[in-house]
């Protein structure tokens, strides 16, 4: 058999810093400091070491902290070294650790991976550390945090236990169902009413209006209505930079631009479309349709009409959450603005505190505070499959045969979830998105 591969990758960002941070993990961390640092320093304490190349080159004068397993991050021996943050520090110390055997480089997440694989953390701890990486405002680090911390993989467990434990009773019912002093209604009694529990307590975190998918992804506003009513210079209001062309011909904006922005702690994504219009051209033709499809699509519509446009016009044409709002007040304040629109002035600044609020007001009761327990598709499909196994249990015809199978699908469905079964291509698919060094 091969010796697992040590592995070794910055943990800090490119480019010139005060200090970059490396880290080593696998079985070589310990001949990794012998060969550059000398004896092994005490354990997870930073030591002043000199670094040297394997021919005895020195390197720098780093920090290195010496971390055994079990105990460490991965489940296995562990290496950091602290070096002065130049690009020619990094890239020397980089190319000592490439000479020393059974070292080589990282991949994107792995040493997550390994943690994970190790039992250092779950499925869901780690898509946490993921989301706390990508983390752009407040409420998204919340709830990222909520993750690391096992908000989800507690609850699952739990669930998970409970389950396994029915399961163990229903196969002990099949073991010795011909003995008679065995209350074989009493049993069936005792699981639904458990397996009931279990699957209530699912629905209820299911009925959360997305609110986990929502808070990750962000908020998304689509800035909607016919040409030259303004919906690039709001864009460019709102987003505080030149995001958009804006242009006094009809049609300018073709296609969809979209601007993520931090708003009041919450992730939104505003969304520039093309003026809706009887099309002038196949281009202008596909650039209505995207609109209607993001249309449909947002969290938020936002419609925009200039002064001179009939009230009428600011009916919302999608069924979901609609803000109306008459713009360019700057050039005809005097014109009445409906009672259900909000009157703004992109140029001048006047009334977007009052959109901005109304925008944030939409976001919070649609994304919450960061509290929910689903954050990923791939959570929701696999509570809403432990669900239906559930379901299909307490709707049978009570055989053990196949309550057993229902419960042993369930378990899975959840096994699913915090990683206890075979993910493999989706393991590939969530590690690869991480940054080389965690």
């Amino acid at each position: 058999m091969t010796e697992t591969p040590t592995l070794y990758a910055p943990a800090t960002g490119p480019g010139r810093s005060a200090v970059s941070v490396i880290r080593i993990s696998g079985p070589a961390s310990a001949a990794v400091i012998y060969t550059l640092a000398g004896p092994l320093p005490p354990p997870r304490r930073l030591s002043l070491r000199t670094l040297r190349s394997p021919d005895g080159t020195p390197l720098d004068q780093a920090l290195v902290a010496w971390m055994p397993g079990p105990a460490s991050f991965t489940g296995e021996d562990m290496v950091e070294l602290h070096l002065h943050g130049g690009l020619a520090v990094r890239s020397a110390v980089l190319q000592a650790l490439a000479e020393i055997p059974h070292c080589r480089p990282a991949e994107p997440g792995a040493f997550t991976r390994r943690a994970f694989l190790n039992g250092r953390l779950d499925l869901t701890e780690a898509e946490g550390i993921a989301d706390l990486v990508d983390a752009e405002t407040e409420a998204q680090r919340r709830q990222a945090l909520r993750q690391l911390d096992g908000a989800l993989g507690g609850r699952v467990a739990d669930w998970r236990a409970r389950l396994i434990d029915l399961l163990a009773g229903v196969e002990a019912a099949l073991d010795f169902s011909d003995e008679g002093d065995v209350d074989d209604a009493a049993l069936d009694a005792a699981l639904a009413q458990k397996a009931r529990a279990i699957r209530d307590e699912i629905a209820t975190v299911l009925a959360d209006a997305r609110r986990g998918e929502r808070l990750r992804d962000g908020f998304t506003v689509v800035l909607a209505g016919p040409p030259n009513a303004g919906k690039s210079t709001l864009l460019n209001a709102l987003s505080r930079r030149e995001a958009a062309i804006v242009s006094a011909i009809p049609g300018t904006t073709r296609d969809v631009i979209e601007v993520r922005c931090d708003l009041g702690g919450l992730p939104v994504i505003l969304v520039d479309t093309a003026g809706l219009r009887e099309a002038g051209d196949a281009i202008e033709a596909e650039g209505i349709r995207r609109t209607r499809a993001r249309m449909r699509q947002a969290d938020l519509v936002v419609m925009l009409d200039g002064p001179d446009a009939p009230a009428t016009t600011l009916e919302p044409m999608p069924e979901g959450p609609v803000l109306r709002v008459r713009t360019k007040r700057d050039l005809e304040p005097a014109v009445g603005v409906p009672e259900s629109a909000i009157g703004i002035s992109a140029i001048t600044g006047a009334g977007l505190d009052g959109l901005l609020a109304a925008i944030e007001a939409e976001a919070s009761r649609a994304v919450g505070s960061g509290d929910a327990l689903i954050t990923r598709e791939r959570h929701r499909l696999g509570l809403t499959r432990c669900r239906e196994d559930l379901d299909r249990l307490l709707a049978g015809a009570a055989l053990p045969e196949l309550a057993a199978e229902d419960l042993r699908l369930a378990v899975r469905a959840l096994g699913e979830v915090a990683g206890h079964v075979s993910v493999e291509e989706m393991l590939d698919r969530l590690f690869s998105g991480f940054c080389i060094g965690k």
